[in-house]
């Protein structure tokens, strides 16, 4: 996958995505990423690429040319297919669904907002789609590209060590992921679930599953409420609940 990351502060994003996940598919070749700078594209002393909104108020925007001479460069770099996408606080929501869809793209560019955010006619004309990482404020779109980078690169092929990570992580089956255990088998008097240390491959599946329909139900309920749940997915629901009671009686 090639991904161009639109930045005012592209040092923010080369010196993060070098490392993890993300370094390892540069390095590995699996994805490449290139940084544009809309200041590259501006025609004045001081490579002004805001000014004050229409209408007064606090805050400046950012200005159409500069930004959209960015994207232009990106369209023309990027493979046919690629996508642009604005990270704003008005876009779809970003989840792993989300995450698997532009992993199936063979490029993707992001463009990081700043300031007040952008000039609407900037994404009128420029944007594919719209993403927002969640509801709170950030102070600009390289944290959002970087999560929306991190997750979408983790998916493709040979990113990871083992190839089912990304098939168990939270999220992948729209559930939370199951808990996880490792040496020592006691620690501070907490002992490792019995039905991990049996060998029993079956038994140790139906175990997650519980386990991550039972969080799902208790923390994220809204994950399962378009989903239909099997006959054995809510039993597990239920002795998941049951065990919870008898635990904490």
């Amino acid at each position: 996958m090639d991904v161009k990351v639109i930045s005012l502060f592209p040092e923010m994003i080369r010196d993060a995505a070098a490392w993890g996940v993300t370094g390892r598919a540069l390095d590995n070749g699996i994805a490449s990423l290139g940084c544009i700078n809309p200041r590259d594209f501006t025609t004045d002393v001081h490579q002004t690429v805001d000014d004050r909104p229409y209408g007064g108020g606090p805050g400046m925007v950012l200005k159409v040319e500069p930004t959209a001479a960015a994207v232009a460069q990106a369209r023309e770099q990027l493979p046919a297919g690629a996508k642009v996408v604005f990270l704003t606080p008005q876009g779809r929501l970003f989840n792993q669904t989300v995450a698997r869809e532009l992993a199936e793209l063979p490029g993707l560019a992001l463009v990081c907002g700043r300031y007040e955010g952008f000039d609407e006619r900037l994404v009128e004309a420029c944007a594919d789609m719209e993403l927002s990482v969640g509801d709170y404020v950030i102070s600009g779109g390289e944290p959002a590209a970087l999560v929306v980078l991190d997750a979408v690169l983790r998916l493709l092929p040979g990113v990871l060590g083992d190839a089912l990570s990304a098939q168990q992580d939270s999220f992948s089956d729209e559930l939370l992921d199951c808990p996880h255990y490792t040496r020592p088998e006691i620690v501070d008097g907490r002992q490792v679930p019995a039905e991990l240390l049996t060998g029993n491959h079956a038994d140790i599946a139906r175990w997650r599953l519980k386990q991550s329909l039972g969080r799902t139900w208790q923390r994220r309920p809204e994950l399962l409420a378009g989903r239909e749940l099997t006959a054995e997915e809510r039993q597990l629901i239920e002795e998941f609940l049951a065990e919870q009671k008898a635990g904490g009686d």
